[in-house]
């Protein structure tokens, strides 16, 4: 398999690149105007000196022989040590030359071919090969007081040294361009290194698997998965939300679009400002009852944002009552195998003394009393469910030593909303333990149930024989987690309050110590159709 480059090598590798080029590129067309510069400037120079030559007293009194021709020679090679030039060269109009840097060529024709002009009274710049080599040479022409020309002048400086001058902006030009690139590798590496941190140095191939896997993952799920970001803007939407989105009337792509426009009801922007957790929490989406969980995002201590996972409650009752169901049948059969066990070692006993008569009562006593048990609640009690919840519950208070009485002075049909059988196993169920639990430490074992439906209400009363409570424990024997039975407790009472809430019902709790409790529930019944 071919080796992939990292990340690091990939940014130093381009950004030096990107450095070399564009330094390249930029030296390239700077040179040229540099080029153009240098030799402009050696043109105006050449210039200039000529000019000053040529205005010079020295040098037009020289040549109209008002003074000594030698004077000129002098002043020439003066300027020329001042000015650093080649050569500056005087000339009569016969272009016979009256200075020169070489004192045996003073009186001889100017050289080099490029004069003819200059002696017409024109100024020029040109190229030549003179007695000391190719030069650029300015000429000039000298004029006196009257404005006739009586002489030239011609200042030379060397190609070479306008080559060097060349060379040297060049030079300026190359170790720019070279400490650029260094700075631009410098920079890459740091760059990439904080690319890299960022990215909790992953590669970029690594991330890209990362996120199509957690793609994956987020679609596969049941559980609805929305996101927002720190400005409430939704980030993410799984395909389990998008279809509970559907099935409450929400249509839209929502990404991108404000969580208090799409779901105004949502706590989720509430999570961010007050950085706590919210867990099986219900919430009405348009008409869908749902459980949301929802968790602050937090990054390096700050809230960034926050997701909330939620599923359609339906489900999960239907979940719960399975698991509720296959419970109560575990316990009841429990209850019933212990209870059987005890009745078997009675019949053993009888028949080993032999009192068959008595074995025969007791044995028809026992099969009559489970068939009008269950024949009373399955009577009494249409819903399945609930029914065998309660036969369950029954067999359970037997095998604890209890004496749990059952009456249902109406029969209670199947509920409209298959829901409230689920709550009805939270009250009830809860109300049954909790009295088990009163009764544990009395002498007097009883607990009684009694269901009551009539004009669409539905009454759940249990009493049982306990210790009592005192006012200040009802007033927080709902609460959440508290309990006199120690650490861990005080949920049961709790969910049946919300449960109770949740139905619109009304609870009633009458106790006294030493006299047992009674709580009563009233509950709105809506029966199902025939």
């Amino acid at each position: 398999m071919k080796k992939k480059l990292s990340l690091q090598a990939i940014i130093i590798i381009f950004v030096c690149i990107v450095v070399a080029l564009s330094l390249g590129i930029t030296d390239l067309l700077i040179s040229k105007g540099i080029i153009s510069s240098v030799e402009e400037t050696q043109k105006e120079k050449a210039l200039n000196v000529a000019k000053m030559v040529a205005i010079s007293p020295q040098v037009v009194g020289g040549l109209e022989g008002e003074n000594n021709q030698e004077e000129v020679q002098v002043f020439s090679n003066r300027v020329k040590g001042l000015t650093k030039v080649n050569f500056v060269v005087v000339m009569d109009m016969k272009g016979i030359r009256l200075s020169h840097p070489d004192p045996g060529k003073v009186g001889r024709h100017f050289r080099g071919g490029d004069e003819g002009p200059v002696l017409q009274g024109k100024e020029y710049v040109s190229i030549s090969k003179g007695l000391l080599g190719p030069s650029m040479r300015a000429f000039t022409p000298i004029m006196n007081s009257h404005g006739k020309q009586v002489g030239a002048v011609a200042v030379g400086i060397s190609l070479e040294n306008v080559t060097k001058a060349v060379h040297k902006g060049q030079m300026g030009m190359v170790i720019g361009t070279l400490i650029g690139i260094m700075i631009g590798v410098v920079g890459a590496v740091g760059l990439a290194r904080y690319i890299k941190k960022i990215l909790l140095g992953l590669e970029p191939f690594a991330i890209a698997k990362l996120l199509e896997e957690r793609s994956s993952m987020l679609q596969s799920v049941r559980e609805g998965i929305i996101a927002i970001d720190q400005e409430g803007k939704i980030t993410l939407v799984n395909r389990a939300a998008s279809k509970l989105f559907r099935k409450a009337g929400l249509e839209g792509n929502p990404m991108g679009m404000n969580i208090e426009d799409y779901l105004p009801e949502t706590r989720l922007t509430r999570i961010i400002k007050s950085d706590e957790t919210e867990l099986d929490q219900e919430q009405n989406l348009h008409g869908v009852t749902i459980l949301v969980n929802r968790v602050p995002v937090v990054v390096e201590n700050q809230p960034v944002g926050a997701i909330a996972t939620f599923r359609d409650k339906t489900e999960v009752q239907v979940l719960a009552e399975q698991l509720t169901g296959v419970r109560n049948y575990a316990d009841a059969l429990r209850a019933q195998a212990h209870e059987f066990m005890n009745k078997l070692h009675v019949i053993l006993g009888l028949v080993r003394t032999e009192q068959y008569d008595t074995l025969a009562k007791y044995v028809s006593e026992t099969v009559n009393h489970r068939e009008t048990e269950m024949g009373f609640v399955t009577k009494k009690v249409q819903d399945p469910v609930l029914a065998g919840f309660l036969i369950g519950k029954l067999s359970s208070a037997r095998e604890s030593g209890a004496s749990l009485s059952f009456d249902c002075t109406n029969k209670l049909p199947t509920p409209g909303n298959p829901e409230v059988t689920h709550e009805l196993i939270t009250i009830i169920g809860n109300l049954m333990d909790n009295a088990m639990d009163a009764i544990a430490d009395s002498p007097n074992k009883k607990v009684e149930l009694k269901l009551d439906y009539a004009e669409d209400i539905l009454t759940i009363e249990v009493k049982d024989t306990g210790m009592g409570m005192t006012t200040a424990i009802q007033n927080k024997i709902l609460d959440k987690g508290f309990s006199t039975k120690g650490d861990n407790r005080g949920f049961g009472l709790y969910l049946l309050a919300q449960a109770i809430e949740r139905l619109e019902g009304d609870l009633i709790i009458s106790s006294k110590p030493g006299k047992g409790t009674n709580f009563a529930v009233y509950i709105p019944y809506n029966a199902e159709d025939e």
